[in-house]
């Protein structure tokens, strides 16, 4: 039997099969309040076979946004949005995590609260960075980043509340669990590059267990709110996304990171392929490394398909396997794998804003039979 197709227990959770849909932005909130809506929970329930989702990010606060009609988790009315979306998941017996995000300097004034700096470890704006905002005009698209502000300690300390508050909200929305977004050179990254993070404090780039202090806390202070079993992280170990450079002890850092995590009893630690993004792969053989300072439950994403799937999984190299990109427009996935029938292809030009045309108008896979008589 296929390994890709096999139950699995996360925690004390069943997931019934190994196939995660991953994260994906879509830019389809459409209101004021920023809230997941009807459409949200359709397109979720409809690719609900996966063992597991999770969802796009959502801001944890309207500082921690970088995108234009993106979901938030910090109010009222944002819980009660995602309460639909939950429920009809659950309905279908699908398990749902939703992703934390907080973007740091990968945002626009235009995006901020009184239209103030985005905020990151330190004042330097990610050269040739872009957002989803409005430009001069007042018109939605991708514009650069503005230059942002550097975190103080004290401001440091309210986001990691945000962080944690926005976890519980998460699970008062009925969510199974919380994926906190470290990866693709957002706000957590922003502190563990140590070539950006020139601070001289405890949150500092100059020691290995200073720049992953602040992934570090917050993963601590959400598990302690919500419990362990409940909390995850994603990664993009070595990536060069968003301004993300090169520093010194890169590998020994992420292995650091591994290692500390490794002792936290997560539900599950998710590593981001930037590949598929134009930006770097995780180069060959850190994956192995990984795993071996990491001892609980792995997953990775980036451009897999069923066969390189199976590879990774009969190798033990990952526990689960994320897909972002075929979920799109083939909200089926899990049964055109197990059956082998054809993909159908996802175009780029639906990926973010719009209606519901190519958000939840894709279908599944008719199989046609011959009947001979």
């Amino acid at each position: 039997m296929s390994k890709l197709l096999q139950p699995f227990k996360l925690g004390q959770m069943e997931l019934a099969n190994r196939i995660v849909m991953a994260p994906m932005t879509r830019a389809r909130i459409n209101n004021k309040q920023d809230a997941a809506d009807a459409a949200t929970a359709l397109y979720y329930a409809q690719r609900s076979s996966a063992g597991l989702i999770i969802t796009e990010g959502s801001q944890i606060s309207t500082q921690a946004q970088g995108f234009l009609f993106t979901p938030g988790i910090y109010n009222e009315s944002q819980v009660k949005g995602w309460q639909a979306t939950t429920k009809a998941v659950h309905d279908n017996n699908g398990t749902i995590f939703l992703q934390l995000w907080h973007v740091g300097r990968m945002s626009h004034t235009s995006l901020q609260p009184n239209g103030q700096a985005p905020v990151s470890s330190v004042a330097q704006r990610a050269e040739n960075g872009t957002c989803f905002a409005f430009d001069d005009q007042g018109n939605p698209g991708v514009i650069s980043v503005s230059k942002p502000k550097a975190l103080t300690n004290e401001e440091i300390q309210l986001i990691k509340l945000d962080f944690v508050q926005a976890a519980k909200n998460a699970i008062e929305a009925g969510f199974d669990g919380v994926e906190i977004h470290g990866a693709n050179g957002y706000l957590i990254e922003q502190f563990i590059n140590a070539t950006l993070n020139t601070r001289t404090d405890i949150y500092g780039g100059q020691s290995i267990e200073d720049r992953t202090r602040l992934a570090l806390e917050i993963v601590d202070d959400i598990a302690l709110a919500i419990g362990a079993e409940r909390t995850s992280i994603r990664l993009a170990p070595l990536g060069r996304f968003a301004g993300m450079t090169p520093f010194n002890q890169e590998q020994e850092t992420w292995l650091h990171l591994a290692a500390e995590l490794s002792k936290r009893d997560l539900a599950y630690v998710h590593l981001s392929d930037q590949e598929t993004i134009g930006a770097q792969a995780i180069p060959e053989g850190f994956t192995e490394k990984f795993r071996a300072a990491y001892n609980g439950v792995l997953m990775i994403a980036g451009g897999f398909d069923k066969e390189k799937a199976e590879q990774y999984l009969q190798e033990g190299k990952v526990d689960l396997i994320a897909f972002g990109r075929p979920f799109i427009s083939n909200p089926d996935l899990v049964e055109r794998i197990k059956h082998n029938w054809p993909l159908t292809a996802a175009d780029p030009a639906i990926f973010y804003g719009g209606d519901q045309q190519g958000y939840t108008d894709f279908p599944n896979y008719v199989a046609h039979t011959t009947t001979i008589s």
